[in-house]
């Protein structure tokens, strides 16, 4: 495309240089005619023959010649349909009288005659050529840009999808194992009473590889109630956090409201979300979420009252590897992104948050129909 670009250009411009220098050369050479024919001749015959010379010469410049009362004599370099058309004339003619000044020509009868002209096709060329090489240079930027950001995207997609399928692949045999012997503890009547949570803490382990091997591959979406969801992400992230945690679930909309989903990963946003904001408050502090309908959207609020986001910051969160934390990639929020809008059609962004003042972050999703 460079090669295309650069060469377009130069032919253009080797072109705008070759008739440049033809009309230059005309010209100079109408020129010296007209200061030879001045010399040589003073009679009326010879001043009408070099103005006609020039007229005749003249193969660029649009050109209108008229007596002392602006009564038309000769005209050239028109379009075709001028040419037997008296009244497009008088028109053109009023429209360059107020964009120029006439040169006015005194003949040997004392009378005058005037010549009235636009810009030349070359002197337009030349103007409009450095806009025509501004596009094509944007042209060019923004395709080269585009295909490097797709490049670099791609790049990333890969990355991630591989990264994913072998954590799930390198999970999935400890897992195995610990479901094994969950089983066999079962039949120890002193492990009992503890069974049950290890239970539950190996199916999340399982849900955890489920989802990470998702990564890379179109989910499955299927109507949920977005109620359900939301509550039975908040009942098992409130017994993994301490007491000093408050969540409050704000429905505006009818808990069966039904959103299509991938029940597993759109949990897993929402409990990221939960992680970052106990992260913000230290610990200790009050998140809520908020969820209403809108023009057959559902909008989810998770607000947090931590140390809230600087506004630059806002778009960067999203981004693979941002991090405030000392441990951890910066993937979160990032997978998060990437689950709400390329897998569920939504959209996910920092609604509001200022330092100190916590943060709001909204997520978009379309409602099923009935």
């Amino acid at each position: 495309m460079a090669i295309f670009v650069g060469c377009g250009s130069l032919i253009y411009s080797n072109y705008l240089v070759g008739k440049l220098k033809q009309e230059e050369r005309r010209k100079m050479e109408l020129y010296a005619l007209a200061i030879k024919k001045f010399a040589e001749n003073d009679d009326f015959e010879a001043d009408m023959s070099l103005v006609t010379e020039i007229i005749t010469q003249n193969t660029t410049i649009p050109l209108i010649l008229t007596d002392e009362t602006d009564s038309i004599l000769a005209f050239v370099n028109f379009p075709a349909g001028y040419q037997n058309n008296l009244k497009l004339m008088y028109h053109q003619l009023e429209k360059i009288k107020q964009n120029r000044e006439p040169i006015i020509i005194q003949l040997a009868n004392k009378k005058t005659q005037k010549v009235y002209y636009k810009d030349s096709t070359l002197l337009t060329l030349l103007f409009w050529y450095p806009i025509v090489q501004i596009f094509i240079f944007l042209v060019f930027i923004g395709l080269a840009y585009m295909a490097f950001s797709n490049s670099r995207k791609a790049e990333q997609n890969r990355v991630w999808a591989g990264m994913a399928k072998e954590t799930a692949h390198q999970l999935g045999t400890p897992i195995s194992s610990l479901m094994a012997w969950v089983e066999i503890l079962n039949d120890i009547e002193d492990a009992k009473p503890h069974m049950e949570h290890i239970r539950q803490d190996v199916e999340r382990l399982n849900v955890i590889a489920n989802r990470f091997s998702k990564i890379g591959s179109i989910p499955d979406l299927q109507p949920k109630p977005i109620g359900e969801v939301i509550q039975n992400a908040i009942h098992y992230m409130k017994f993994r956090t301490t007491n000093r945690i408050i969540f409050e679930l704000k429905m505006e909309i009818a808990p069966e409201t039904k959103v299509n989903l991938n029940e597993s990963l759109f949990e897993w946003v929402l409990e990221n979300l939960v992680r970052n904001a106990i992260d913000a408050m230290m610990g200790a502090g009050k998140i809520t979420i908020l969820v209403q309908n809108s023009d057959k959207k559902i909008i989810l609020d998770i607000s947090d009252e931590g140390k809230g986001i600087p506004k630059k910051y806002h778009k960067t969160v999203f981004s693979p590897g941002y991090t405030t934390k000392p441990r951890g990639w910066g993937l979160g929020l990032s997978l998060s992104k990437r689950i709400i809008e390329e897998y569920h059609n939504g959209k996910i962004f920092v609604k509001l948050s200022e330092p100190g003042g916590g943060t709001t972050i909204r997520i978009i999703l379309p409602i099923q129909p009935e």
